[in-house]
Formats: C-alpha cells, structure tokens, sequence
C-alpha cells in the first residue's frame, strides 16, 4: 500500500516539474533565433577597453587581451534542457559556444589572459544581442559562483507566460584549445602567485578552471549518450535535483549541481560504476542506489573515473597530483580533469551526512517518507543550529589584494572562515558550512568584480551534542608539552589560561563563564572572538543568530528559569512532608507535578514569592511584593481503600475533605499556610502556591457503570488529572533528553499568547506538537538551538496537513501498528460525525499513548476557521524569521515584530489598564489603537494594584492578607464576557500578560443586506461593545469598534 501511494505521489510531482511537449517547443524556438543571432556576428577587433575594469581586476595588460573576434567554431544546446532533465521552477537552457582557436595566442593560458578573452568574446555576444529582436533583457552572472568566468544570461521573448523567467545560459567553450602538458596540476601559470622564498607554487584550481572549458563539450556529449532514451533515469535525476535544490546548502558552488549529478549517475552506469543502475530499476530504486552508493563514498586518496580504471590513460603520478591537490576527485570522460575541483571536504561532509538522513528517512517515515524528501525545504535557516551572517562589504582585506590568484579570494576566506570555527569549536560543532555567494544578483559589469562579496558570509553550525557544544570550560595541552601549550596560547590569545583541575591535573584552558541560563551563548562567544581576534573584524560586522528571541522570555532582562532548581527544590520538600503525614485516614502513596514549571515548558516560571514562606523563617518583609501568586498544580494518590463512597458527588467531597485535613496537619506540623476554596486547596510553603489534586482511579472505574451526565462530569475531573499526569511524565522524561525543548516550548507558547491564540490552542498541544518536532525532525536531525526549533514549529504548523492526517505522537515509543491503526479509525469517526457541521468541528486531531481519540486538548478548539487563522499567522511569522535569519532586520520588519499582533484584523478591540494586571511585568508591547471608532473609555479601579506596598507591615500574617492566590483579572473578565455573551462574540486573549482582547462576530445570519442593514448592525454592534466595557469596569481603558462584520452571503 505504501509502495503504491509513493509510486502515485512520485508520479504526480514528476508531472508538475516537468517540461511539457508545448513548452519545450516554445524554448527551442527561443534558443534557435538566440543560435542564429549569434552566428550572424560579423568580425570585429575586441580591445580591453570593452569593459577595462574586469580585465584590470584580473591583472591582465590591456595589451595581451586584444584579438579578432569570430563567429563560435560550433554551438550546441548542454546542460538538462540537452536531455530533456529540466525541472521547474528553474527552466533554464546552457548553450556552450565553442570561441575560435583563433581568437588566443599559444600562451594565453597564462596569467588569466584566457579569462580576459572568454570574458571580452562574451561581451561581444552581449553587445550583438542587444538589438535582436529575440531578446528581452540581458544580464551577467558567474559560472559556479566563479567570478572570473563570467556567463552571459540572456531573457528570450517568451509566448507564454509560464516562461517569464525562463533563460538562456551562454556558457563560452575552449575544445582542444591548449596543451594538455601546460594545464598539469603540478605546473604555476600565474606567475605572481609565489611563496615567501620565491618558489613559484603550483596553480591547480587555476589551471582546473581552464581544463574545465576545454572538456565542457565532451563531457555533455558523453551524459547526453548514457541518458539516452532511458526516461527513467532522466526522472530519477530529476528527483535528485529536486531533493538537492530543497537543500540550499548542498546546492551551491563547493557542491552539488544539476551537472555534478548528471555525471554521477553516468559513472554508476557504466562500468566504473560497477553498474549500480541498470534498465530494469523504477526511477525510486535509481534514487535510493544513488544516494546509498553517496553515503557510503570514501575518496580520500581514492579517486573515482567515469570510464573503468584499466581505460583511462592517466599516469600514476598524475594520479597522485590530483589527490594531493583536491579533498574530492571524480575523473571526467577524458580522465584529464576533476570534476569535482570545487567540492571541498566540509562540503563533502555535509552532502554524506544529508544522504545517510534521507536513507534514514525513507525507512523510517510514515509513507516513504515523501513530504520529507521532496517537499519540506531545508533551507540554512532551518537546517542549521546556529547562523552567523559576516559582512565584509568594503573590507580591505578583500578589496586591496589580488582578487584571483590559485584560487579566488572569496573562496580562500570561506576556507579560511571555516577552519579558523571548526579548530576553535572543535568537538562541540558536528559541522561547520560556511557558503559564500559572492556573486552580485544584478551584476554590472562595467564594475568589474568590486561589488562581488558585498553580501555576507553566511555559516551554520550544526552542534554534536548539547554537553559539548555548551560546556563551561574547554581543556587544552598540557604545559609541560611546550610546543602545543604555545601554539594554543596563540590561537586563544588572552582567552587562554593555566588551570588546575580536581583532579590534580594542570593544563591548558579556556573558560567560558556565565550563567547556567546563559550557556546556550557559549558558541557565540567562542565564534565572536576567534572573528575579532583572527580576522580583525568588529563586532559590528559580525551578527550571530542566537539570543536575539531572548527578550521574550526575560523578566527584568533575566530569564526566570533561573529559579527552576529552586523550585523543584521546594517541590521535593512538599513531597516529603506528604508522604511523612501520619494524621490522616489514607497515607499519600505518591505525589506528582502537573504544572508545566515543573517540565521547563513554563514561559515564565514563577520565581519564590516572599510572602509565601513558612511562617518560623521569620524571613525579612520586604518593601513591596506582587499582589498576586500564581498556583501550582500538584496531583496526589491515596493508598488504595474500600470504603471510597460510590456516589460521584460523594467522592468530590471526600476528596475535599482529605484535601482539608492536609492542609490542616501541614500547617500543624511545618507552619504552611493552608488557602482553601470550594474546589481546591492551595500550601503555601518555600516561596510558592501549590494547589493540590487528587486522582481517584478506583471511583474512576465504578461509575462506568453510572448515567451518561454523571460519568462525563466525574470523568472531566479524574480523566483530566490522568492525562494531566500521563502527560506531564512524558514531556519531562523528552526534556531530560533533549534540553533544548524546553525553551522552544517557551518561544513557541510565548508567540501562541501574543498572537491572541491562548482560547484555542492549549498549552499541552503546543507541548505535543513541538515534541514531534523532536521526536521525528526528519528532515532535519533534532534542533540543539531554540532558535531553529521555534522556526520548525511555525514552518510545521503552517504546513502540515491537519484536514487530512491526525498528527500522532509517541513520545515512549508504546504505540503499536495496532494503536497507529485505532487512531486512524477514531481520527476518520470524528471526521464523519462532524461532516454536517464543519465550522464548529475540532480541527486538529493530537493523538497520544494516552489519548488515542484527541479529547484531551483539541477536543473542542481549533476549529476550521480558528485554525485556518493561526496557520496563516505562523506561515507569516515563519518567513519573516527565516528573512531576519539570513540577511537580518530590514526597515520596520525586526526581531519584535515576531510578536507584535496585528489588531485591525479584528472586528472589535478591547484594551485593558496595563497596570490592572497581575503580571505587567510579563506585557511585551503595551497596546496601541489609532484606529477605528472609539466606543468607550474607561478609568483604572483602586481596587486593585499588582504591586502591593509593605511598608508599615509588622507581621507576616498582616501582610498575607493583602495575597491573592491564583488570581487573574484578564481571566476573570474573559468568564465574565463568555458568561454575558455566549453567542455573540468570539474572544481572542494573550494568556501571559497581555493587554489587549480581540473579539470577532460570528456571522451567522445568512440575509442579504443593504447599507441600511449595515448601519443597524453597526448600532447593535456599538451597544454591544458598550455593554463589554461595562462588565469590565475598572480593567477595561477602551473599546474599539474596528469593523463591522460583514454577514455571510
């Protein structure tokens, strides 16, 4: 069944990539009258004075470069378009134009002389072009981001409009142009490329770069022969580009391309390939075989030919040359050149560890893992735990020097960049990329290559583990081992030091301190300094993507998590003198946390409240203290008893009434303070509020067999302590695993309540769904960084299918296919039951090893439309960060704005006294309304203050009076609003601070109206909003009429 349903979905994104018959004709068109205009050329004498600054960029004498330009020897169509390959959206066409050998002198090899004349019989080509009537526009671009093999990039005239942006690669050939013996690896022909001492030093990359044209042709004519009438291998590689193209970071100059890939799959053909693929493969077993025989590659000192070793006419001290001088080597058709010249080792790296991912995928993804493959984008900003963006716009050390020598400078500073980062975070990064699209995206050429490099240097990180990459203190050679001591003296600068260790030992060390909530800043800290420190850059040139959504999570610039230990410090004390209780009639057999402070998922856990300790502290009263103290949920388990009444209402009481006789002898024996209420009791002891539950499993069972009201009040209760607890043990064994959950729990539940969602997406489904994102990253691993944890999770709400898939997860590993196949089930009854009344039906079903059916958190909310809201707010916020991510602030659109809300989309506002609510502290953006028609204004009640003054105070007692347990005023006012307008409104609320209610109208009323409708549904509108602020009096500052609904037609 599997098997079928990826056959289909292959088959179906085959079609959508795919050239059809029509358009493919529409392009060929195109190319002949760009082919014809271009053989029309009349000769011409070309002068450096063409377009001087390029030639005098390259260090080229403007008078070795002059010659008579001649129409191309021959042109043909290569690259995908030559063997019908090519995959949208990027529909391209590489013409390769063979230039004269007429046009260069014997040693215009030398020197960059040959690219200076590639370069001027392309501007000839462009000037010619300029006036033909095929052609729309005309622009520059680089071969492989390699600036000085510039390629002409020509717009045809397009009939249809699903060509717009189709062009035209002119991409210049030199076929036997040179001496192969002048071109060896081991030979320097750019003659100022030297040694300190004077040596001339060989010159490979430079001498590939010219090889690479002289072979370009042959190289095509030899995929074009191999792909063939094999149409399933022309779908395969078009599968790999699509895979390669979603990953940006392997789809780059010093990696793969569609051409990389074309001649792998023809050196797995033939025999050199051992020939892996053959004409009896579906194109996914093409797939697979490809990626298997990628991630299984060794090359290091191991070359690979495309014709079998025994043809290849190669000496073996070229051989030897050749893996001396590149970290990747794949010989070409003709054995004379290494296609993989450009590929560096990171970059090599990084492609085997994607493939191993992908092969993991396909086995362990629900489906083969489709989605995940050829779907989801996995992009720099998502891929990697941390991103480092490096200006160097205008930097000497790039404009004063050479710009191309071996190699081009950009990419000696990536090699650079890379090396310097990967010896100074050693084993704490798994992976250091660093990729540097030189290439300006509107080139003008007349500028030469002095704006290439002014966008920055992008790097990403991805961390090995989070004890290593986020350790305090990195261990260094011993001293006594004087020659490594120095040399990491000097690579550390001041930052080293010399430290004994507990154990005895002395050595060499760098410490990082800060604090435990801090530690996730450790890499940049390493990273900024090596930059400043090696590269004499400034702070400013360097912006490392890691803390800057701290801000959200801070109270008074400090993250209250801090207080975490302090906390489960005080919950293990409640915990002991529990069960220690003797005085009552059942001993307590276990105790266990609910509140989402005890699992790091809190956005902001409470911090010990001074007015909460026992009374024999006798702790100091200080000046001022909140008003109000958050409760703590804690469920209990009494040991197991008979004389449990059978009445539901008659165990509630009994659980009250144990519940009193705790609180009573806690306060007996430890002098807690004992806060009880109709439905619960609260202990204040060690600075917080625990509010205790009991779970009564055993009244659970009875009342299976009770009415139907009575079974589904009594399981409201028990059932949702049960899932409370099952819960509650799952999410904090996933933190123990993966550390970093917790603060992108808290990003992800921070950006819920400031998007005014906290009505319909409860805290334990945030919890759910961003444990799937560790539990099953593919296509990613597992996110170390909170940063790219909080982009997946809006990326994954926005995109995944929630009409059509229940989302299951398991978190243990405890469902069974049998379980998986129930879900389904339950998953299609509620979306049967619900068919006659969509809008009103849960739309997001959240299974787990405890609640197989989704009643736990989504039973009611988000439906259709709320969900359809919150998805588009999240696909929104995610390609903002991702821009934020990669190229920084721009204008208005900054790191902030992640949170801001808009409230024009509401059809009312409602905005509360900031300093009425229990938690200003917590308000991110104070509210502000300039828009729409003021309703009502209303002033702030004395009743209540979030702060209460303590001076004058003498006792504890006294000042405890002036406490209020668990109070809310936001929340009061919201059940208030419900209870006042059942029907009328639906309310959208930032359940962590915020000031501002949003209401929108449910249009029910299915009556075409007229503007006097309008007008009398504006009046009803307005009375109704009057009324809201009423029953807020003394919270609520203002209403707001936005808009009026517009009704349904």
């Amino acid at each position: 069944m599997e098997s079928d349903s990826m056959d289909f979905k292959l088959g179906e994104l085959l079609k959508e990539v795919q050239l059809d018959d029509s358009i493919v004709k529409i392009v060929d068109l195109a190319v002949a009258s760009v082919v014809d205009a271009i053989k029309s050329i009349p000769e011409r004498l070309v002068r450096a004075d063409e377009a001087s600054r390029f030639i005098e960029d390259l260090g080229v004498p403007s008078e070795k470069v002059s010659f008579t330009f001649r129409v191309p020897e021959s042109i043909q169509v290569g690259g995908s378009h030559s063997i019908s390959s090519v995959a949208k959206p990027d529909i391209n066409v590489d013409l390769l134009v063979r230039m004269p050998k007429g046009c260069f002198h014997e040693k215009d090899y030398l020197n960059h002389r040959y690219h200076a004349k590639r370069f001027l019989y392309l501007r000839v080509i462009e000037k010619s072009l300029e006036s033909c009537s095929a052609v729309k526009k005309i622009a520059w671009s680089s071969f492989q981001n390699e600036g000085r093999k510039p390629v002409l990039i020509i717009f045809p005239v397009m009939d249809s409009p699903d060509l717009s942006e189709c062009f035209i690669r002119i991409i210049p050939t030199a076929t036997s142009l040179f001496s192969m013996s002048r071109l060896s690896l081991s030979r320097n022909n750019v003659r100022s490329f030297s040694q300190e001492d004077g040596l001339a030093q060989a010159t490979p990359i430079y001498n590939s770069s010219i090889l690479e044209d002289m072979f370009l042709e042959e190289n095509s004519e030899y995929v074009q022969k191999t792909f063939h009438e094999w149409k399933v291998l022309k779908e395969a590689l078009i599968l790999l580009k699509v895979w390669a193209r979603n990953r940006n970071s392997l789809y780059s100059h010093d990696s793969l391309n569609g051409y990389l890939i074309s001649m792998i799959l023809s050196h797995l053909v033939v025999g050199s390939g051992e020939s892996l693929i053959h004409k009896s493969m579906n194109v996914m077993q093409i797939f697979r075989v490809t990626l298997k025989f990628i991630a299984t590659l060794s090359l290091k000192g191991r070359p690979l030919f495309l014709h079998p070793q025994g043809h290849c006419n190669i000496a073996k001290e070229d051989l030897n040359q050749l893996v001396k001088s590149f970290d990747t080597v794949l010989l070409d058709a003709s054995c004379s050149f290494n296609l993989l010249f450009r590929m560096t080792k990171t970059a090599f790296v990084e492609l085997q560890d994607e493939v191993s991912w992908t092969l993991k995928c396909i086995d362990k993804c629900r489906g083969g893992g489709f989605e995940e493959i050829f779907m989801t984008k996995v992009d720099f900003a998502a891929k990697f735990d941390s991103c480092l963006r490096i200006n160097l716009k205008a930097n000497p050390k790039i404009c004063s020097g050479d710009f191309c020598m071996d190699n081009e400078c950009w990419r000696i500073y990536e090699k650079n960049v890379q090396s310097l980062l990967q010896r100074g975070l050693s084993d704490r990064a798994k992976l250091v990329r660093v990729v540097w699209r030189s290439t300006p995206l509107d080139w003008n050429i007349e500028d030469g290559l002095s704006y290439f490099g002014n966008e920055p240097i992008i790097v990403g990180i991805l961390i090995s583990s989070q004890e290593n990459s986020f350790r305090v203190v990195d261990i260094g050679p011993n001293p006594e081992n004087k020659e490594e001591a120095m040399k990491f003296r000097k690579f550390w600068g001041e930052k080293a030091e010399l430290r004994r260790f507990k154990d005895g030992a002395i050595a060499e060390s760098t410490v990082w301190e800060c604090e435990p909530w801090e530690r996730h800043l450790i890499i940049k800290r390493i990273c900024d300094y090596l930059i400043s420190k090696h590269l004499l850059l400034s702070k400013e040139d360097i912006v490392h993507v890691v803390d800057q959504l701290d801000f959200c999570l801070q109270v008074n610039g400090k993250d209250p998590v801090a207080f975490s230990s302090v906390l489960l410090e005080a919950f293990e004390l409640l915990s002991k003198r529990l069960r220690l209780l003797e005085d009552i009639p059942l001993k307590i057999s276990s105790v266990q946390p609910l509140d989402p402070a005890f699992r790091h998922t809190s956005v902001f856990p409470p911090q010990p409240h001074p007015l909460a300790y026992e009374t024999k502290y006798g702790k100091k009263l200080p000046k001022s203290a909140t008003t109000c103290i958050p409760t703590l949920e804690v469920m209990i388990q009494l040991e197991g008893s008979g004389n449990w009444p059978l009445d539901s209402v008659a165990i509630e009481k009994t659980k009250s009434a144990f519940l009193l006789k705790i609180g009573e002898s806690l306060e007996e024996r430890w002098s807690a303070l004992c806060v009880a209420a109709e439905d619960e009791v609260n202990i204040l002891m060690s600075g917080y509020s625990f509010c205790l539950r009991i779970m009564h499993e055993k009244g659970l069972n009875m009342l299976q067999t009770q009415g139907v009201v009575d079974k589904n009040e009594i399981l409201s209760i028990d059932k949702k302590l049960f899932m409370w607890s099952q819960h509650s043990s799952m999410i904090n064994g996933l933190h123990g695993c993966y550390p970093t959950y917790g603060p992108v729990v808290r990003l992800a539940k921070r950006w819920v309540a400031a998007h005014l969602f906290s009505s319909f997406l409860e805290e334990e489904a945030v919890e759910l769904i961003v444990a799937y994102l560790f539990l099953k990253p593919f296509p990613f691993h597992a996110p170390c960084s909170r940063v790219t944890g909080f982009l997946r999770f809006l990326r994954f709400l926005s995109c995944y299918d929630w009409t059509f898939s229940p989302l299951i997860i398991d978190i243990n590993g405890d469902l069974t296919l049998k379980d998986e196949n129930e879900i389904n089930e339950n998953f299609i009854s509620r979306g049967k039951y619900y068919e006659e009344n969509k809008n009103i039906a849960p739309s997001m079903f959240l299974a787990a090893p405890y609640d197989k059916t989704s009643k736990a958190w989504t039973r009611l909310s988000p439906n259709r439309s709320e969900l359809k809201r919150i998805c588009s707010y999240a696909r929104s916020s995610a390609d903002l960060l991702t821009n934020l991510i990669l190229r920084g602030a721009d204008g208005p659109y900054t790191w902030e704005c992640l949170f801001r809300t808009p409230l024009n989309n509401y059809d009312a506002v409602v905005v509360l006294h900031h300093d009425k609510l229990s938690t200003p502290q917590h308000l991110l953006f104070p509210a502000v309304v300039d828009f729409g028609k003021l309703v009502i204004c209303g002033k702030a009640s004395n009743l209540f203050l979030p702060y209460t003054t303590l001076d004058g105070v003498q006792s504890l007692e006294e000042a405890r009076n002036k406490l209020m347990v668990g109070f809310d005023p936001t929340r009061c006012f919201l059940q208030d609003l419900k209870r006042e307008f059942p029907t009328t409104f639906k309310i959208w609320y930032d359940s962590l601070g915020g000031d501002v209610l949003g209401l929108t109208c449910d249009k029910k009323d299915s009556r075409k109206r007229g503007r006097d409708g309008a007008d009398e549904s504006s009046i009803e509108l307005t009375d109704a909003l009057k009324k809201v602020g009423e029953v807020g009096k003394g919270l609520v500052k203002s209403v707001h009429l936005v808009k009026v609904p517009k009704l349904q037609q």
